[in-house]
């Protein structure tokens, strides 16, 4: 088991005091800040000061930096071991801002075949158009295609840790290793995993965030974040050349507050939404249905999650389904949601309650049906991130009620 406890290092990040010393932070609205000397400005804009100055940051203007956004991102940091992290306005811009601060125009990138469908849509799509940058995608378990697929222009690696939607999880010591080789960063999305795993312990040098899923948890903000070294951070801040500086995908400090005070118990919810999966996915795969899940003795990276993880935090709160096509995935979510109340056709992930989505039209639609059959993405398969409401027994009745009625099951 990794010897870095991510929920220690959390609660030494925000044993710190509110503005008037109340228990939470508070929360800094101003767009602008001031300076008590003409010789400060400068400074500031020139990057010899800044928020980590001793005895109080300076500050300069809410889209550079912000002292709750600030605080938050020092506890993602915390959470991942890192030694600084900034939160952003989206998951998506945390990944746009990490990958184009990494890589020049008409440079090269090398990515899992099984990613989110916005990631892979960015990487195949957008980047090429409008910046030249390129991705190669490879199954990422296939570490000889991975080394083979690097070229003099490649400027990173990327993958997630847990693969949306298969839950295959990477190597990452092993990639790190084939990245650093030949001189490029891993970058790691790590938002199926919070405190699970902590890829920058395994090599990753960038990790980024999905917020608004597990870590925020109650599926009402849209948030964001990068996690790695002071340098990285500071450049993605820098006036000139900084791309979340200059491309603004600014937090609103709100958010952040409201982020802030779900992170401490982020470590209970992961534990609950692993165990409840867990027992599912043992039932399931009893019943001779086909199930994925990262915590069953024959998925194919069981041992390595183990190897990686912190097992006190399980094996993840998703699982998938097949339900052998289209059509009878859709009717079981149907059933599920409109006659068993097990839960919600809906995408994102990591809400209280259990949330259901067919990937292959939704969450991985912006994948051909070619880019779907090589990832290995059927279309029936069906993601439930599994929620903690109701009790076990009531929720695996209703679970296998449909899963009778559709005679997916005996």
């Amino acid at each position: 088991m990794p010897t870095f406890d991510p929920i220690e290092a959390l609660a030494a990040a925000r044993h710190e005091f509110g503005e008037h010393g109340g228990v939470n932070m508070s929360i800094e609205a101003s767009t602008t800040f001031t300076v008590m000397d003409a010789e400060m400005m400068p400074a500031i804009f020139q990057g010899r000061r800044g928020p980590d100055e001793a005895g109080g940051g300076c500050y300069l203007y809410g889209r550079h930096f912000n002292p709750t956004v600030y605080v938050l991102g020092r506890q993602m940091a915390a959470l991942e071991g890192a030694q600084a992290g900034y939160c952003t306005a989206s998951g998506m811009s945390a990944i746009a801002g990490a990958l184009l601060q990494l890589c020049g125009a008409g440079e090269h990138i090398v990515a899992s075949n099984t990613i989110y469908g916005g990631s892979f849509a960015l990487l195949h799509d957008f980047l090429p158009e409008k910046t030249g940058i390129r991705t190669t995608f490879v199954d990422i378990t296939d570490h000889e295609a991975v080394a083979r697929a690097f070229t003099e222009r490649t400027r990173v690696l990327y993958c997630e840790t847990m693969a949306n939607p298969l839950l295959t999880v990477a190597d990452l010591p092993r990639l790190a290793e084939i990245a650093h080789t030949r001189g490029a960063k891993l970058v790691v999305d790590n938002t199926f995993t919070p405190l699970i795993v902590a890829p920058l312990q395994h090599g990753a040098d960038v990790v980024v965030h999905s917020l608004t899923k597990f870590a925020n948890g109650a599926s009402d903000i849209i948030a964001g974040a990068v996690c790695g070294t002071n340098e990285f951070i500071m450049q993605m801040m820098d006036l000139h050349r900084g791309s979340l500086m200059l491309l603004g995908p600014t937090m609103d400090p709100r958010a952040a507050f409201e982020i802030s005070l779900r992170l401490p118990h982020l470590g209970l919810r992961m534990v609950e939404h692993s165990r409840r999966a867990q027992i599912f996915a043992n039932r399931l795969h009893e019943q001779k249905v086909p199930v994925i899940y990262p915590g069953l003795p024959h998925h194919p990276q069981h041992a390595l999650l183990r190897k990686l993880g912190n097992a006190a935090y399980g094996a993840g709160g998703i699982l998938c389904i097949d339900a052998g096509d289209l059509r009878r995935a859709n009717a079981f979510m149907e059933l599920l949601q409109n006659k068993d109340r097990f839960g919600y056709m809906a995408v994102s992930l990591g809400y209280f309650d259990t949330l259901m989505s067919c990937s292959a039209v939704s969450t991985s639609s912006e994948l051909s049906a070619d880019d779907l059959k090589r990832a290995g993405i059927p279309q029936g398969l069906v993601r439930m991130s599994i929620g903690y409401t109701g009790s076990v027994e009531q929720r695996w009745s209703q679970l296998i009620d449909a899963l009778r009625t559709l005679n997916l099951v005996r």
